[in-house]
């Protein structure tokens, strides 16, 4: 049987570029995500890829899922959390539920899955749990307060929960994407910026695949990747 890996939050750019890499490299991809006709889409494109939309922010229904994906397929060898709750204003102006909202979709939903998953991924023998972030997580701007509070909680979170279960074999990984992702909602915002000053979503799989299968005398937990020509 091919080793299981899930994937929140597949959407037509990163998340779907996890799924496909993962699929590549010889894993079973269950795929989490609300949109259920564009999972459809992906099981049928993508051998041993499962549909499984849900709701991350459902707590229950969320944990009810990774229960019933272990039961059917053991023990996930690679969990990413790539769903992502966001919103944009001014602290005045972000409404304290869309906050709330973000919070769950971003942290809890984290919460929930490393306490499902861990422990059982650490019964068998250990693995790798990714989620990516953003520069939000790092610092807190103007117009950002619906969404940076969520992902500096999140960062946090990850890494309390990295220096838990890491001596237990689960290797637990923060990525900084410091980057416009290249997906075509973002190609109309920025219709004259060039091809390199987005950062390719395969190319984000590749650096979430990299540290899934670093050796464990070499564990990155905080990992940032931008363009080369990106002002940091």
């Amino acid at each position: 049987m091919k080793p299981l890996a899930i994937v929140t939050g597949v959407g037509p750019g990163t998340g779907s570029s996890l799924v496909r890499k993962l699929a590549a490299e010889g894993y079973r991809v269950a795929m989490i995500a609300r949109d259920a006709d564009r999972l459809a889409g992906l099981a049928q494109e993508i051998e041993d890829a499962v549909a499984v939309p849900t709701d991350v922010s459902d707590a229950s229904a969320f944990v009810a899922v990774l229960e019933d994906l272990v039961a059917r397929f053991g023990a996930p060898k690679v969990v990413v959390h790539n769903a992502v709750g966001g919103a944009f204003g001014t602290f005045l102006d972000v409404e304290p539920a869309v906050l709330e909202q973000n919070f769950q979709t971003n942290v809890m939903a984290l919460f929930h899955m490393a306490r499902t998953l861990t422990p059982k991924m650490i019964e068998a023998g250990g693995g790798s749990l990714i989620v990516t972030g953003n520069t939000s997580a790092l610092r807190g701007r103007a117009n950002f307060a619906g969404f940076a509070p969520t992902k500096a909680a999140q960062r946090i979170l990850a890494e309390a929960i990295a220096r838990e279960v890491g001596p237990k074999g689960v290797h637990v990984a923060y990525l900084v994407i410091d980057a416009v992702i290249d997906v075509p909602w973002t190609r109309e915002r920025f219709k004259d910026a060039p091809d390199d000053f987005f950062i390719a979503p395969d190319d984000i799989a590749a650096e979430v695949f990299h540290l899934t299968s670093q050796p464990k005398s070499a564990w990155t937990f905080l990992s940032e990747v931008r363009p080369y020509r990106e002002t940091w």
